[in-house]
Formats: C-alpha cells, sequence, structure tokens
C-alpha cells in the first residue's frame, strides 16, 4: 500500500511519494501501455533505486526528470518495471495444442511469441515445431519478441542454469542442448541448430508498425494481456487478429480471458482462440 507508516517510509534511502508511484505508472503507461496496480509501489522502488544509484541521482523525482531529458532512459526504465516469468514448456498442453495445429494444417508458415521474455517460450515453440518435422530445416519462421531488450540478449544467448531444463526428456535434452563443461559446468546451451530456427527482435506491442509479416498463422501472447487495462487489450487484440490467418491460432495465458473481445476471436479449447473472420 502507499500509505505506510512513517516509521517505514523513513527505512527507505530516497524518499518515495504517491506522487512519485503515480509519475512513474502514468509515463510506464503512455510508453507501454502498461498499468501499475498501487500494490506494486514497494516492487517499484526496490528496481528504480538501482538505476537512481547507478545514475548517481538524488531520488525518485529527480530521477523523473532524468527520464523527460534523456529518452534513452526509457528502455533501461521499461526494462526494470516490467516483469519476466517463464519456463520451457510452461503450461504444457499449449505445447500439444501446437502439435496438433501444425499437423491438421501442414501450409503453416509463420509463429509469432508476442512476449519471448528470456527465451525459454520461443525454444519451447522451436522444439515442438523440429519435433514435428523431424529436422531442425523446417518451413516454418519462427518470430519471438518482447519489449524488455535485457531478456531478448539473454534469449539470443541460449545459456540456461541446469535446473531449468530439469522438466525436460532426455531425448530433448539430447536432442537441443550441450551441457557446459569446466567453466561452464552446471549450465546448458541451446545447440544452434534450434536457435538458428528463432528470429528474436524487440518489439513494443504500442508501436505503431510492427515488424513482422502481414500474415501470421499461430500467435502466442501469453500471460500479456494481464497488464493492460479492458481498452489496451481490445486495440492490440484487434491488431493481432488482422494479422491472423483465416485458420490461425491465438494462444493466450491462463489467467487471460477474452469474452469481452467476442467480436474478434471465438474459444477454441483451453485459452486457445481462432479469429472471428479473416481480417485481411
Amino acid at each position: 500500500m502507499l500509505n505506510k507508516p512513517a516509521a517505514l517510509v523513513q527505512e527507505r534511502e530516497f524518499s518515495f511519494t504517491a506522487a512519485d508511484f503515480q509519475a512513474i505508472a502514468r509515463r510506464l503507461y503512455d510508453l507501454a501501455g502498461i498499468r501499475l496496480n498501487p500494490s506494486k509501489d514497494s516492487m517499484v522502488y526496490s528496481r528504480l533505486v538501482r538505476r537512481i544509484r547507478t545514475l548517481r541521482l538524488a531520488g525518485f523525482a529527480d530521477y523523473l526528470q532524468y527520464l523527460a531529458r534523456h529518452p534513452e532512459e526509457e528502455q533501461h526504465f521499461i526494462n526494470a518495471l516490467t516483469t519476466n516469468l517463464t519456463s520451457f514448456f510452461r503450461e504444457a498442453h499449449h505445447f500439444d495444442v501446437l502439435s496438433q495445429y501444425l499437423k491438421q494444417h501442414p501450409a503453416c508458415k509463420t509463429i509469432w511469441c508476442a512476449a519471448s521474455s528470456t527465451g525459454e517460450e520461443p525454444y519451447s515453440i522451436a522444439m515442438t515445431v523440429a519435433e514435428h518435422f523431424g529436422s531442425f530445416q523446417v518451413p516454418i519462421d519462427i518470430i519471438a519478441s518482447d519489449i524488455d531488450s535485457q531478456v531478448l540478449a539473454i534469449a539470443t544467448k541460449g545459456i540456461y542454469p541446469q535446473e531449468r531444463v530439469e522438466n525436460l526428456s532426455q531425448t530433448q535434452l539430447k536432442n537441443f542442448f550441450h551441457r557446459g563443461v569446466a567453466a561452464q559446468a552446471g549450465q546448458v546451451r541451446v545447440v544452434p541448430e534450434l536457435a538458428a530456427m528463432v528470429k528474436f527482435t524487440r518489439i513494443n506491442l504500442l508501436d505503431q508498425k510492427w515488424p513482422l509479416p502481414e500474415s501470421i498463422d499461430v500467435i502466442f501472447c501469453r500471460n500479456v494481456m494481464i497488464y493492460f487495462d479492458k481498452s489496451m487489450q481490445l486495440q492490440i487484440l484487434e491488431r493481432m487478429v488482422k494479422r491472423l490467418s483465416p485458420d490461425g491460432l491465438y494462444i493466450a495465458g491462463h489467467s487471460e480471458n477474452f469474452a469481452h473481445a467476442s467480436h474478434l476471436v471465438k474459444p477454441s479449447g483451453k485459452t486457445t482462440y481462432k479469429p472471428v473472420t479473416n481480417r485481411s
């Protein structure tokens, strides 16, 4: 909560008022369309205070002025305040759905992962595609995007702690990962052939133009819309649906529901949707 006892506020290194939080929340909404709940004030403080220290500024008011004067700081600001929770084959049923879709739609050409985070989701998509074709040479483009440049850098490297792949089968580990040795012991790296299947790019969903093909067959946009208000959800979803092929598939997160967007998409399974019409 924002109205903390004075004793708690004084323990902080820098003053952080309700007005500071509201100004930060407005700026994040303007830049990324993300709404910050007031309950996130402690998270906002802890993440932005690192930038304040790095820049050797006097406090949050000083930081907000700095942000207004230095557009290059906007990416650091977004990176600090976006949350990246992911894992390989998270919500595993979606990859079964993808596998079935590939069987039923042999002409599938493009898959877009709209919130790639540190790469586990798009690499899971790539593994599913490679397993379907029995090859790394596939006729499908996999595009993975995120607003956070730091997580994209991690995703592009494709290096993870060993515990991140503990839920994968031995066959998947053998086919898709190299185990680190010596100084890299305890880590795994995505094999180059799998990494080559995924194109990573930075996309802010609020941008006027997306560097994407006009027609996309499958969109993974999971646990992203929850950060937008209903109006923003509809705007972004409409733009995505316009790019979906007539038989396309939209895959949402477990906590997302589009009952308010029945004019755009219709349910086709557990948190999966089809476009209502072909919006070319």
